[in-house]
């Protein structure tokens, strides 16, 4: 099964997220499908980046978004 995910890029006290696609049972920073956003916590507010398109297209095939991304595809930020 598909999910939709962080993946931390970041250095030691400064996280960096990817939003991914891949499968459930990988590892966190494993091997994903696509890239389809990042998120930046330390930049005030919140830099959160989605490409919608692709998101709506993984939505309709299957993928299951973890509770982090579903709160970024619920409420949309301003970029």
């Amino acid at each position: 099964m598909l999910t939709i995910r962080l993946a931390r890029i970041g250095k030691k006290k400064r996280p960096f997220y990817r939003v991914v696609v891949t499968e459930k049972t990988r590892p966190r920073n494993g091997r994903f499908v696509e890239i389809i956003g990042t998120y930046d916590p330390l930049k005030k507010p919140h830099a959160v980046e989605l490409d919608s398109e692709r998101v709506q297209y993984w939505l309709s095939k299957g993928a299951q978004p973890s509770d982090t991304v579903r709160s970024f595809i619920r409420n949309p930020k301003p970029a």
